[in-house]
């Protein structure tokens, strides 16, 4: 029994390993198709979590087999099978860069399930399943430590993707080591399979006394195996989606909040009284506190350590008061195990879709971080309730004030914000102020950061503000792109990214200036709500969807200044910055054309890494820096500009505020099947 006792851990550890290791894999593969935002892996996170649902389903379904002669054995035999044969065509095959974008949420559920749906089926169905399976033929009770056993290979995957995957193996490299795994770990689970059903027989008289003699779980037990694990997963989604939008999409901040959330699994289930539950819930209710009071500022921003540490804490404690709690109340009856990983499950696929997917579609303001807040105050005062007088008072208390600061935020959002739109590439939200020279100033946003500001006053309405003013980098490119003979000639201007249209305030009569934006909230609110396309003298075109699929469509358009703006709140998509894009823009350049990347960035430095793409193109590079002018409306800022005209900077202006860019011998040219952010965050 040894024997067999480490034979299932191996497969229960290999199958953890393999379906936390797949996960940033196939979201990083997806990023590119839907414009590098960060929802893409919110998404990911519900699909993932709606398809564990589905394989706890198959496992509490496969393990109502109990004669060695039921079809469902044979069933799991072809499903092992068609997993494999699903793990190498998707090793092999690259999913389709062209696919509609009119339903993001949908396509990528459909992509996921057709490329991993399969072998993710049967990674997720491992751990539950094979727990029965030992019990089974241990005739002993549930080994409910394989569970933390599964989730600490889990986190294992986690941590080794950012640190020793991602940074040396290429996509295509990743897929395939993965795909050997997972070869490996179908060989094994089809041993222990058939191990099992050969040793399948009618439950004992003994066995079947024993679960008469224990009475079923009562019903409010079951709701909440279901409605903790939704708080815990609601967590998730809210801190995942808040760091991802506001900092990068990378998969470092994709995996910092799900390590968390497993490690809490893993001390709830293998070290239940780790932390007494009488100091748990004090610390959990000082940092609801604590992160309510600053969500009270929804303006407002901190330092990356300190944000990410604020939040990460939060959820730590949050994750594991929650499955503390579940694990506390587990069944005791062996037939109820699976029914318990199922409504767990439901529950962390219910709390995903709640956040993921559900909110964008209900609110215009994003509340997801105060909303699982809310919950997860409610569900400590029904499960400590029992406790007396004391814990009741406190987290009724703490229930009262979740619910008031929902209803302040939305005041507070709702304050001097004559639009808000809330999609699946981000929160959209115009604030117009009275500032300085006491005119009406509007500034649109996306997340926490700015996307573009206009001070309505005759003086200051057509000049470009923010982070393209006439002496930045964009400002000298758009000066000095077409002298010819002293004179300046009608321009051609490509800009991906639309924010408020800014850049259309340095149209002139003659001029043309095209727009690439994916968001399709964006261009209603810079026509409507901003005057920089309504009043530019350039003829102005806007081309919805992803840029460089849209580019990729088009034939050469002989830009004189391809401008390279896009945002999604403060993250990069990546995809726009790797040599493939670059031969792209290239294609669509007038000879001397020039290539200008806005790299202002809070939490990355961008620099390096456009200096060794404008090497490998074979192009020189400059870094233009400006700095803040507050009574103009101007940010500091810096571009990245790319060329190979002989003359552009030679020229003057344009000599005086260049510089030479910094390279890192430690970085790789990023590339379609190549890229890591880790190496350039500003921490």
């Amino acid at each position: 029994m040894t024997h067999s006792r480490m034979l299932f851990g191996c497969a229960i550890f290999l199958a953890s390993f393999l379906l936390f290791l797949v996960e940033p894999m196939a979201a990083k593969q997806l990023l590119p198709i839907f414009g590098g935002s960060a929802a893409v892996w919110i998404t990911c996170l519900v699909f993932f979590q709606t398809a564990l649902l589905c394989a706890y389903l198959y496992a509490h379904w496969l393990t109502q087999a109990r004669s060695a002669r039921s079809p469902r054995w044979n069933f799991h035999h072809t499903l092992l099978v068609l997993a494999a044969a699903s793990a190498i065509v998707w090793t092999l095959r690259t999913i389709n860069q062209n696919r509609g974008l009119n339903h993001p949420f949908l396509a990528i559920f459909a992509a996921l399930s057709v490329s991993i749906g399969v072998p993710f089926l049967v990674l997720g169905a491992t751990s539950p399943l094979l727990q029965v399976w030992l019990a089974r033929l241990e005739n002993g009770s549930v080994p409910y430590r394989f569970f933390a056993l599964s989730n600490l290979a889990s986190l294992l995957a986690l941590g080794l993707y950012p640190m020793l995957i991602e940074p040396y193996f290429t996509l295509h490299a990743q897929r395939m080591t993965w795909c050997c795994g997972f070869l490996v770990f179908a060989v094994i689970s089809a041993m222990l399979t058939w191990k099992t059903r050969s040793a399948a027989q009618t439950p004992k008289t003994e066995e079947v006394r024993d679960e008469i003699a224990i009475p079923p779980t009562s019903l409010m037990h079951k709701l909440l195996w279901l409605l903790l694990p939704m708080a815990a997963s609601m967590q998730l989604s809210a801190v995942t989606s808040h760091l991802t939008e506001n900092i990068a999409a990378i998969p470092l901040l994709w995996i910092l909040p799900l390590a968390v959330y497993l490690i809490t699994l893993i001390l709830a289930f293998q070290f239940p009284k780790l932390l007494p539950r009488s100091i748990l819930t004090r610390l959990l209710v000082v940092m609801l506190a604590g992160l309510g009071y600053m969500l009270t500022k929804p303006d407002g921003s901190l330092p990356l350590r300190i944000s990410i540490l604020f939040f990460l804490l939060e959820l730590f404690l949050a994750g594991l008061f929650l499955h503390s709690e579940a694990y506390a109340l587990r069944p005791v009856r062996r037939s109820e195990t699976t029914l318990f990983y199922l409504l767990f499950a439901a529950g962390g696929a219910l709390g995903s879709f709640l956040i993921g997917i559900a909110s964008p579609l209900l609110f215009s303001f994003n509340y997801d971080l105060v909303l699982s807040f809310f919950a997860t105050a409610l569900l400590a005062l029904v499960v400590l309730w029992p406790s007396g007088w004391g814990e009741r008072l406190v987290w009724t208390s703490s229930t009262i004030l979740m619910l008031v600061l929902v209803f302040m935020l939305n005041k507070a959002f709702h304050r001097n914000t004559p639009v808000a739109v809330r999609n699946f590439y981000g929160s959209l939200r115009v604030k117009q102020t009275i500032g300085y020279p006491a005119a009406v100033t509007r500034t649109l946003s996306n997340g926490t950061i700015q996307h573009g500001t206009q001070i309505f006053t005759d003086e200051l309405r057509k000049p470009p503000t923010t982070y393209y003013a006439e002496d930045s980098g964009i400002g000298l490119a758009m000066r000095w792109c077409c002298p010819t003979s002293g004179i300046a000639r009608p321009r051609n201007i490509g800009v991906v990214g639309l924010g408020a249209g800014t850049l259309a305030a340095y149209g002139k009569p003659g001029d043309k200036i095209t727009f690439y934006e994916i968001n399709p909230a964006v261009e209603p609110i810079a026509r409507n709500l901003f005057t920089y396309i309504r009043e530019s003298g350039a003829q102005i075109a806007i081309v919805n969807g992803d840029a460089r699929t849209s580019l990729t469509q088009q034939p050469p358009q002989r830009f004189d200044v391809l401008v390279i703006d896009a945002f999604s709140g403060d993250a990069i998509p990546l995809h726009l910055l790797t040599t493939q894009a670059l031969e792209l823009y290239k294609r669509h350049l007038a000879p001397n054309g020039i290539l200008a990347f806005h790299i202002s960035n809070q939490h990355v430095d961008l620099e390096p890494e456009v200096a060794l793409l404008a090497k490998a193109a074979g192009m020189q590079a400059m870094r233009v820096s400006t700095p803040a002018n507050d009574n103009l409306g101007e940010f500091s800022a810096t571009w990245m500009l790319l060329t190979n005209s002989p003359t552009f900077f030679h020229e003057p202006e344009v000599f005086n505020h260049a510089s030479k860019p910094t390279f890192d011998p430690k970085l790789r040219v990023w590339t379609d099947d190549y890229s890591s952010l880790l190496p350039i965050l500003h921490w």
